[in-house]
């Protein structure tokens, strides 16, 4: 290669890292900005809340997360959980519940129809005609919740314009290093896009999955659970709808855990693939704009093309400084995730990890989910 060519390569290179340092410069005072808001006190405004949780099969940390959610601090209360077959293996687990805690409201429900391609949706669809209260809240079976969870979830409903409440997560990695590099995305890269899509969109427009606290009537006002029955990114939409029918979507101030299985490097691969194919298909010009993120990859890139001179390995330094301080920040003070803390020597693995998806989510449209393979158009699912 010729050394002009060197020369253009080192520069676009260069342009990139800079362009990710500043998306990393937006992403740390992003942070700041969510560690600066008041923080709500949870105090007399707790209406009834119907929690719907929707069950597939057990694991071993499932029973500690669906008991965490019994030992809510919070005055009326009910928890509906759904399965699809009777002799699913989630039914011990919430009958082991109703021995433990016989003072709570807890019902099992069947659900047997298939009514869309997103079994999830579906059975909440037959759970909703169960709920109580005007107040309803759905969330994954594996999310493990502090005892003051509900107060803090429902406290910003004492606003009027909230039609709903989300929270962010932390992932607890399996035994697998796969799991751990996944625990990894998810505190560095997929919160720090949360809160600098906030700060970019002057607010939240969408929400995720580990809470989604709604109002029945604004519930209704979008047209219920039905319309989401072929949808894969089924909180997106949720979030998303709420927001264009001109209610706000506010962040609680609680993280919530959750647990990761111990992937194996090919189904991380592809668990991360289906997020991105998703984020491409529902938000074409975000996901065009991720590639610039990569500050770190385009930093070690220009230094080589540009043959280790003193500038680029400036820029290099640089942008891994800011990098690991973005990815310190959203650890510690924002997730308060020491497990992560510590394996973020894992974050170049993660970073170069993340350029190869971007470019796999163009050499294709199908997702694996749930061990099925779908086509993936304009956020709806079909079987391929």
């Amino acid at each position: 290669m010729t050394h002009s060519c060197m020369s253009i390569f080192a520069t676009v290179f260069a342009v990139l890292a800079l362009c990710g340092s500043g998306y990393l410069a937006l992403s740390l005072w992003s942070a700041f900005r969510f560690l600066r808001r008041p923080r709500s006190v949870p105090g007399g405004f707790a209406p009834a809340v119907t929690l719907l949780k929707p069950l597939h099969g057990a694991d071993r940390e499932m029973y500690e997360a669906l008991r965490s959610h019994c030992l809510q601090d919070y005055p009326d209360y009910e928890i509906i959980f759904g399965v699809s077959d009777p002799s699913d293996a989630a039914v011990a687990e919430v009958e082991r519940l109703r021995r433990e805690f016989p003072e709570r409201n807890l019902r099992l429900v069947l659900c047997p129809r298939q009514l869309g391609t997103n079994g999830k949706v579906s059975n909440l669809i037959q759970m909703m005609a169960h709920a109580r209260h005007a107040f309803i809240l759905i969330n994954d079976s594996d999310i493990r919740a502090e005892p003051d969870y509900l107060r803090r979830v429902m406290a910003p409903f004492a606003g009027e314009r909230v039609g709903m409440v989300t929270t962010l997560y932390r992932a607890h990695a399996g035994r697998t290093l796969a799991s751990r590099l996944e625990a990894v995305i998810i505190a560095t890269d997929f919160v720090g896009g949360v809160l600098s899509a906030i700060q970019l969109e002057g607010g939240l427009h969408f929400a995720l999955g580990s809470t989604l606290a709604i109002r029945r009537e604004v519930l209704e006002e979008i047209g219920g659970l039905e319309p989401l029955l072929d949808y894969l990114a089924d909180d997106y939409e949720l979030g998303n709808r709420t927001s264009r029918a001109g209610h706000e979507v506010v962040l609680a101030d609680t993280v919530v855990d959750t647990h990761l299985p111990d992937y194996t490097f090919g189904a991380m691969f592809q668990h991360q693939l289906r997020w991105a194919r998703t984020v491409r298909d529902k938000r074409h010009w975000g996901h065009l704009g991720v590639l610039v993120t990569y500050a770190l990859p385009w930093g070690v890139l220009a230094a080589l093309f540009a043959k280790g001179a003193l500038w680029s390995l400036v820029l290099l330094g640089c942008v891994a400084v800011l990098r690991m301080l973005s990815a310190w920040v959203l650890c510690g003070p924002v997730l308060h995730d020491s497990r992560t803390l510590r394996d973020l020597w894992l974050v170049p693995l993660r970073d170069f990890l993340g350029v190869l998806i971007w470019v796999a989510t163009y050499a294709g449209n199908t997702v694996i989910w749930r061990g099925d393979i779908f086509y993936l158009k304009n956020g709806k699912l079909t079987r391929a």
